[in-house]
């Protein structure tokens, strides 16, 4: 187990070493730079700009430089938002993000599943049909037509939820709902499609001909096989919605995280589009690393090869 989780850590950063090099190259072979953007016609004053956050520099000195400081946990001083780190930018971002990830993951797990399992047990009647046609609608509608939507019918007309911002505690229904429509889609269908395979396996047959309840038959048997594939799935979910969603929170007027990487792509903010980068890909990792970890929690068949492979694989 121990030898896994070391091979899965060196894995994760030389991942996020290359999501930080890829990044930073593209960064700096788009025209421009973040002093251009801030209209400075004065060449003296530029070159003071450039010398200050070091971009008369090398490019291979500012990648060494970029590399140390971001080994010690130091994203830098935004070039745009004077007087600020991307650290405070980051924490300042984040919480809004991550209360909006939570509720919709939670959202997510407990109405994708439930819908999952309820369509499989009514395979091709009127409830499979119907919660069918509801996750096509969610996962091929974008998510910025359901926010204008719900602002449009619950903020304009109705009045119930304010148009900008989470204040007060309603503002957060929105997000939620919106950034958990697709995923909750498309876990709804994953599930109903495993759940039907598993449904009709030899041993499901076996433990119903031994009078095993039905209860039992889906709770204990069924569902705890069929969940596998979900759980592959919600592990990325779960970094990708906490980590906000772009448009979902322009719309609704969200200083989240989302947000900010957007408004630092638009100025080129070099330092704020490293930092949020950066700090995705390491969520990213974190939520893999722990989904693959809970493999073994889920189904016991499935153990870690601690041999020549260090991958997972069926112990049955």
């Amino acid at each position: 187990m121990i030898r896994y989780i070391l091979k899965r850590v060196v894995a994760a950063l030389i991942t996020i070493w290359f999501i930080m090099t890829l990044t930073f190259v593209l960064m700096y072979a788009i025209p421009g730079s973040p002093i251009s953007t801030e209209k400075v016609y004065d060449v003296a004053l530029q070159q003071a700009l450039e010398e200050k956050f070091g971009l008369n520099k090398p490019l291979h000195e500012r990648y060494v430089k970029c590399l140390v400081d971001y080994a010690h946990g130091d994203f830098g001083i935004s070039y745009l938002k004077i007087g600020l780190t991307t650290n405070e930018i980051i924490a300042s971002g984040f919480p809004y993000s991550l209360r909006i990830g939570i509720y919709a993951s939670g959202l997510i797990v407990l109405f994708g599943i439930a819908a999952g399992i309820l369509a499989a047990l009514r395979q091709n009647r009127f409830v499979d049909r119907f919660l069918m046609v509801l996750s096509t609608l969610g996962s091929t509608i974008p998510s910025f037509v359901f926010a204008t939507l719900y602002l449009f019918l619950f903020s304009k007309i109705l009045g119930l939820v304010p148009a900008f911002g989470v204040k007060p505690w309603t503002g957060y229904i929105g997000p939620v709902l919106v950034t958990s429509v697709f995923s909750m889609a498309f876990v709804t269908r994953l599930m109903r499609t495993s759940m039907i395979e598993e449904l009709n396996q030899d041993y499901i047959r076996t433990a119903r001909a031994k009078g095993i309840s039905e209860f039992k038959v889906v709770a204990k048997h069924a569902m705890r096989n069929a969940i596998l594939p979900v759980v592959t799935y919600v592990g990325p979910m779960i970094a990708m919605v906490v980590t906000g969603s772009f448009v979902i929170e322009k719309v609704f007027g969200i200083p989240g995280i989302g947000s900010l990487f957007t408004s630092s792509v638009l100025t080129r903010d070099y330092t704020l589009i490293m930092g949020i980068t950066v700090f995705f890909s390491v969520f990213l990792v974190f939520c893999t690393l722990v989904v693959d970890i809970l493999y073994v929690f889920v189904d016991p068949r499935i153990k870690y090869e601690c041999g020549e492979t260090g991958y997972l694989r069926n112990a049955g």
